[in-house]
């Protein structure tokens, strides 16, 4: 019988073992993790769990018998400290060993830390495990003044739950624009104005020196300015957990490098979800993407190549976030883009943004329009001729578009 190892207890690895049962894999399967929580989804962690509306337990991505019923072993709050790649086998921080036949590489990210003065001091919040939400959720109390480091996804998300819980928030981003890294400077005002609506303080272009505190209530000082806080949350990214990888000498360049199945550069060893770049054939470069939709596709390709069907991964990159009454959907990563066509009224309704590149859509935003962001993926997917009048015309039926492309 076969041995497949999973390390990492995430959305990936989770994803991943059930793509192996499904494609018929009788041998043996087992998840190592570091968290003493099964695999689970992360994207409501900042929100649905820190609002209170859900408990912990729904992010799971399955039910416990589950595990049982389909033969998978877990090994939560245990960590790999080795890899020896000729013999096949992995030691843990127990001291024991397990060999495998094929080894899937799951391990995620780790939070990027903000070396300033005062910044390991008690009030001060990262969000990347349940344990972490649970602590900011009791932190959030009404009128509590909370500062949130990064305007990114996971800053601007905290800043919304918090909001709702009825703290007073401000939030502090180092660039020029919100979400910089995802969007352009258009749709990041569309953001600023929208915290602005429901009371955030957005302040930009801030360097954060110091948090200081005098034994109560803390201070973020900045090159020029001082603000008061009761909490603060720091979210300025992740970094991928690739040391695994490097010891084994794997390619690793912004995590570790696979192909379109999920192999690494090392025999019997493959990697999936946040710690994994991949080269993607319709941008011409490497991605290292961290999303949930990535995560789980990701892991079905690699889980599906260990298992013998190869799953080609060369995604068209999709990522959302939920923002007070907003939903926003984001598809494509491009280099480059000539102009911006904005279809709908972003001003009393749903709308959509176009980014082209001669007349090729090359990404789009779509703001509670979950239904024209499923074409639109389908014209980046197919580089579909379109013309800028043809999208902003409301009357032009993107699924006909979009069905045209695909035949």
């Amino acid at each position: 019988m076969q041995t497949y190892l999973i390390v990492g207890a995430g959305q990936a690895g989770g994803q991943a073992a059930r793509t192996m049962r499904q494609c018929g894999f009788e041998g043996r399967i087992v998840i190592i993790g570091d968290e003493p929580h099964p695999p689970h989804q992360r994207p409501p962690l900042s929100k649905a769990v820190l609002l209170g509306k859900v408990p912990p337990e729904k992010t799971h991505l399955f039910k416990p018998e589950w595990y049982t019923e389909n033969d998978v072993e877990l090994r939560l709050q245990t960590a790999v400290t080795q890899i020896d790649a000729a013999a096949h086998r992995l030691t843990l921080d127990d001291g024991s060993g397990l060999d495998y036949d094929k080894l899937l590489l799951a391990t995620g990210a780790t939070l990027r830390r903000l070396q300033i003065p005062g910044a390991e001091l008690p009030a001060v919040h990262y969000l990347r495990r349940i344990e972490d939400t649970l602590a900011l959720r009791s932190a959030c109390r009404e009128g509590a003044r909370l500062v949130v480091i990064g305007g990114g996804f996971i800053g601007l998300e905290v800043a919304a739950s918090a909001r709702q819980l009825q703290c007073e928030v401000s939030v502090l981003e180092a660039a020029d624009r919100l979400m910089g890294r995802a969007m352009d400077a258009w749709m990041g005002e569309y953001f600023e104005r929208l915290h602005a609506r429901h009371g955030v303080s957005i302040r930009l272009q801030q360097q954060v020196r110091a948090i200081e505190s005098d034994g109560g209530a803390c201070r973020v000082v900045t090159a020029d300015d001082v603000l008061p806080a009761d909490v603060i949350v720091i979210g300025i990214g992740i970094t991928p957990n690739d040391a695994l990888a490097r010891q084994i000498g794997a390619e690793v360049d912004n995590g570790v490098v696979v192909d379109a199945q999920g192999r690494t550069s090392v025999e019997d060893v493959f990697a999936c979800g946040d710690v994994a770049c991949h080269h993607n054939s319709r941008w011409g470069r490497r991605l290292r993407l961290e999303s949930w939709e990535n995560a789980q596709n990701q892991a079905i390709a690699a889980a599906s190549t260990m298992c013998g069907s190869e799953a080609q991964y060369d995604p068209v990159p999709w990522f959302w976030t939920n923002q007070f009454d907003v939903n926003l959907q984001l598809a494509g990563v491009p280099p480059h883009w000539d102009a911006r066509v904005v279809r709908g009224d972003p001003q009393s309704g749903p709308f959509t943004v176009f980014y082209l590149a001669g007349d090729r859509v090359v990404a789009c935003s779509a703001v509670n329009n979950a239904r024209e962001m499923r074409s639109s993926r389908v014209l980046i997917e197919h580089a579909a001729a379109v013309t800028a009048e043809q999208l902003q015309n409301p009357q032009t039926n993107l699924k006909a578009l979009a069905e045209a492309a695909e035949k």
